[in-house]
């Protein structure tokens, strides 16, 4: 399973932007160069974030984007469903009867992949947008991935 750039890139720039915040809006163009994304993909994303609620824009001089509430109430799930970016394991429709094969039944792992989905999704929602900002998402897995390699806690 891999989640696109979209959600990816949705949630670099808005944990970007509540760290440079500091109560003044920040230029999109200014995260495109921090994060190294391009500034029209920016724009089409932040356009999202803002109708999704997450971000007001600031016009003119000085202008760029603000959160639209705190850090603290907003979870990564939040960002990644504002830029319509499902959170999918299947090739079926969420929600659906009908399943993924020719014949519209679903394949013998459904279950298990659905679950999986189910899982990243409460995880996605476990994790807040200040939690994502202080490093503090290691979550229940016991796993971290870090710069200089990766250590696995007790298997």
């Amino acid at each position: 399973m891999k989640l696109s750039t979209k959600g990816r890139y949705a949630v670099m720039a808005m944990v970007d932007l509540a760290s440079h915040s500091q109560g003044s809006p920040v230029a999109l163009a200014d995260i495109a160069e921090r994060q190294e994304i391009s500034l029209s993909y920016l724009e089409q994303l932040f356009g999202k974030l803002r109708k999704g609620g997450l971000v007001k824009s600031v016009r003119g001089p000085g202008g760029g984007y603000l959160l639209a509430r705190p850090v603290v109430q907003m979870r990564i799930s939040d960002i990644i469903l504002a830029v319509d970016e499902p959170i999918q394991t299947t090739r079926c429709s969420p929600g659906s009867p009908a399943g993924c094969h020719n014949h519209k039944g679903r394949c013998l792992t459904h279950a298990l992949w659905e679950q999986l989905g189910n899982q990243l999704y409460r995880h996605l929602s476990s994790v807040s947008l200040a939690d994502a900002c202080e490093r503090r998402n290691l979550g229940s897995s016991g796993m971290y991935h870090g710069a200089t390699g990766s250590a696995v806690a007790a298997q």
